[in-house]
């Protein structure tokens, strides 16, 4: 994705039931390619480092990216009605409504305000979304001969990272947070080790990345 992006702004039987599974794997992979943010704070009267006058500035809004964990900071069309927490889409331009334009930031971009909601942002993300991040526990595999993609996770150690191989191994695939937690003595939090790693790779510089611009 590009720093910066300017905006311009049923039938029956087998054929039937042909037609619309076709027509359920196009929605699906049109509801898989819209890039959706959610939104961290508003600025109705433009940044405050902006020193044209006042009518000049326009709304602004900083948001996280939904898939990646980007962050950007959005240009809001005129009389957009953003509030925090709405999901509003990205890309591409054809979905977008209420953005006018975007562009990537850094961590120390944000306002106080979305800094100050970004965790509770990415808890609600992961909170959605659990088969993906639930996913990382089930294929995670070395990086290197001494590291694995498991030790990444805060907390967790070379006893945790072979409790968790060796129950894969033994009983398959985890099939919910709760039952990574229950087949895992010691593991009392798995969402919430997402979520800590998650923030470590917003405003850490880590060599390794498991989730933030993976996807």
């Amino acid at each position: 994705m590009s720093d910066a992006h300017e905006s311009e702004t049923a039938g029956s039987g087998a054929d039937g039931e042909e037609s619309r599974s076709a027509s359920s794997r196009s929605e699906s992979d049109d509801a898989e390619s819209v890039e959706r943010a959610v939104v961290l704070d508003h600025l109705p009267y433009g940044r405050p480092d902006d020193d044209r006058p006042q009518h000049q500035k326009p709304e602004v809004a900083y948001a996280v990216g939904e898939a990646a964990f980007d962050l950007f900071e959005l240009t809001l069309a005129d009389g957009a009605d953003v509030s925090i927490g709405d999901r509003i889409v990205v890309a591409p331009d054809a979905d977008r409504e209420v953005v006018q334009r975007y562009r990537e930031i850094e961590y120390e971009d944000l306002s106080r305000g979305a800094e100050q909601e970004l965790e509770y942002v990415i808890e609600e993300i992961v909170e959605r979304h659990p088969d993906r991040f639930l996913e990382y526990f089930n294929e995670a595999q070395p990086l290197t001969l001494r590291l694995h993609q498991l030790n990444v996770l805060p907390g967790i150690g070379d006893k945790l990272r072979d409790d968790i191989l060796e129950s894969r191994k033994r009983e398959g695939p985890f099939e919910s947070f709760e039952d990574l937690e229950e087949r895992i003595g010691g593991l009392h939090d798995a969402e919430g080790t997402v979520v800590d790693r998650i923030m470590e790779e917003l405003t850490e510089d880590v060599k390794y990345r498991a989730f933030v611009g993976e996807n």
